[in-house]
């Protein structure tokens, strides 16, 4: 299993929302730059990048300072928040991202992402599916940035893009997301077992170094961490297992 760091992006800054609630903010001092440089210093492949303005509004509201990460170009970038059509997927790509994530597009231009499947291919390509009601049998996916409910079911979203070759997952319980209260193992757990082929990352609660062992008894394919990186709860030694460049 990796662990992919995640850096989340409002008005140019470094913040965690908690519970997905955009009134619920953190700020950060911490250098999105400087972050990056810290992560691969540790071993990091990857670096999931969120612009949260972009997944609230529709537009890449920062997207001067990603393709500033990504011209560093220590790191793998999956970048998301406000990819809504396919000339925004060609900047990314042509300035240097190497994965973009598709959330609230997937299931409202359905037609259009299949599209970008076969223009991209689904390598290159990373659903990222954030879901309340997250411990029943049907997890809603929410999108607009967590406040819209879709009324579409995870395992739906997920089965609708089966036929495009999917092969990466990003996967988000909302009410773990920024509070430190553990992953939510019992849906990943079902994913897996639904979905085995998909490439599942999972996002929302990481604390510590045993939440990240957890997750890889799963089998799942990588985990993102946010908030515990950033505020230096898990010691980097901790890290070295899932980072496969350390």
């Amino acid at each position: 299993m990796l662990l992919i760091p995640s850096i989340d992006l409002r008005g140019g800054r470094c913040v965690r929302l908690h519970q997905g609630n955009f009134d619920a903010e953190k700020a950060y001092d911490a250098d999105p730059a400087q972050l990056l440089a810290q992560y691969a210093g540790y071993g990091a492949r990857w670096l999931h990048i969120v612009d949260l303005d972009g997944a609230r509004d529709g537009l890449l509201a920062n997207r001067a300072l990603v393709l500033a990460l990504a011209a560093e170009r220590r790191l793998h970038l999956q970048v998301g928040g406000g990819v809504r059509t396919c000339a925004v997927v060609d900047d990314l790509f042509e300035n240097g991202v190497q994965r973009v994530v598709i959330g609230s597009a997937a299931i409202e231009r359905p037609v259009d992402v299949r599209d970008w499947f076969r223009r991209y291919g689904p390598e290159r390509l990373c659903l990222a599916f954030d879901v309340r009601d997250a411990d029943t049998d049907a997890p809603i996916v929410q999108t607009r940035g967590w406040v819209r409910d879709s009324g579409v079911s995870l395992w739906r979203a997920v089965e609708s893009f089966e036929p495009c070759g999917l092969e990466h997952v990003l996967c988000t319980d909302v009410a773990r997301d920024g509070a430190l209260a553990g992953p939510n193992l019992g849906l990943y757990a079902e994913a897996q077992r639904r979905f085995p082929q998909i490439r599942w990352q999972a996002s929302g609660g990481v604390r510590d170094a045993a939440d990240l062992a957890a997750l890889a008894q799963l089998g799942v394919s990588a985990a993102i961490s946010g908030k515990a990186l950033l505020e230096k709860r898990i010691d980097p030694t901790e890290l070295q297992p899932y980072f496969p460049a350390a």
